[in-house]
């Protein structure tokens, strides 16, 4: 019995230091929550290392349409740091969910994808775009219902140049996740979506942007939350963004970073 004792005493003294150990290591904290808009989420996850080392904590980093983030906060989703339309952000502010300026970071055009091998559709002019969606099996786009700001966008388009019943009969409205990638499973052979949501995609190309005349460039900004428990490792993310060093990795990734 006293053996059994001494050993159960033991054990709890080693599993307390244990804790003691861990909860003492630099980084141990609660993870930075980062809400991102999905043409966003490369530059985060190309410059996540640099992001975790200024935090000094964990980046946790959950990407979603416009209008599902804007759902989410409004649902009363803890975040840290959300990145999304500076539009969207500012109609947040009155609600009190986010806190400080918004910060502009980088603005990103459409693109058409095409599979990796595939003939690439001349996309120089209007009625070059025009005709590729014509002849296209299926278009794979954002849903507008979901609140993608391109799947929003295009639902327009196509009806300004008078082929919205056509292209709609064969659209693949993708809710979640990526438009370029209903390309790799087969269901599509145009996906038209954020450029620097196209290159990421193994097995998909970009053919081009869209043309001059009909592009439409989304910026993207960040602010922090009102309610963050850590703004100081908040505010050194959101300042990390608009360093050399991420300005750099936004243009590898297909978006221009804000002046």
């Amino acid at each position: 019995m006293v053996q059994e004792s001494r050993a159960g005493r033991w054990a709890a003294a080693l599993l307390l230091g244990l804790m003691v150990l861990i909860s003492g290591r630099p980084g141990y904290a609660e993870p930075l929550k980062v809400l991102t808009a999905g043409a966003f989420k490369q530059v985060l996850l190309g410059g996540l290392p640099q992001l975790e080392t200024i935090a000094g904590t964990p980046v946790q980093l959950e990407a979603d349409t416009v209008g599902g983030l804007i759902r989410r906060v409004a649902a009363g989703e803890r975040f840290d740091v959300l990145i999304a339309s500076p539009q969207a952000l500012e109609a947040l502010k009155p609600g009190g969910a986010i806190t400080g300026n918004v910060t502009d970071l980088a603005r990103v055009g459409v693109g058409v994808g095409v599979k990796d091998g595939a003939a690439r559709p001349p996309l120089a002019t209007v009625d070059q775009f025009r005709d590729a969606l014509l002849q296209a099996r299926a278009v794979a786009y954002v849903d507008p219902a979901a609140g993608g700001t391109s799947g929003i966008y295009l639902s327009i388009l196509i009806d300004r140049l008078g082929i919205g019943p056509q292209v709609r009969a064969k659209a693949v409205l993708v809710k979640g996740g990526n438009a370029a990638e209903r390309i790799v499973s087969g269901e599509a052979d145009l996906a038209l979506q954020q450029i620097s949501e196209i290159l990421p995609v193994k097995g998909v190309v970009l053919a081009g942007p869209l043309p001059a005349e009909i592009q439409s460039y989304t910026t993207y900004s960040a602010a922090t939350a009102a309610m963050t428990a850590q703004p100081a490792a908040a505010a050194a993310v959101v300042s990390w963004l608009r360093s050399a060093a991420a300005a750099e990795l936004m243009r590898g990734k297909g978006m221009e970073p804000a002046p």
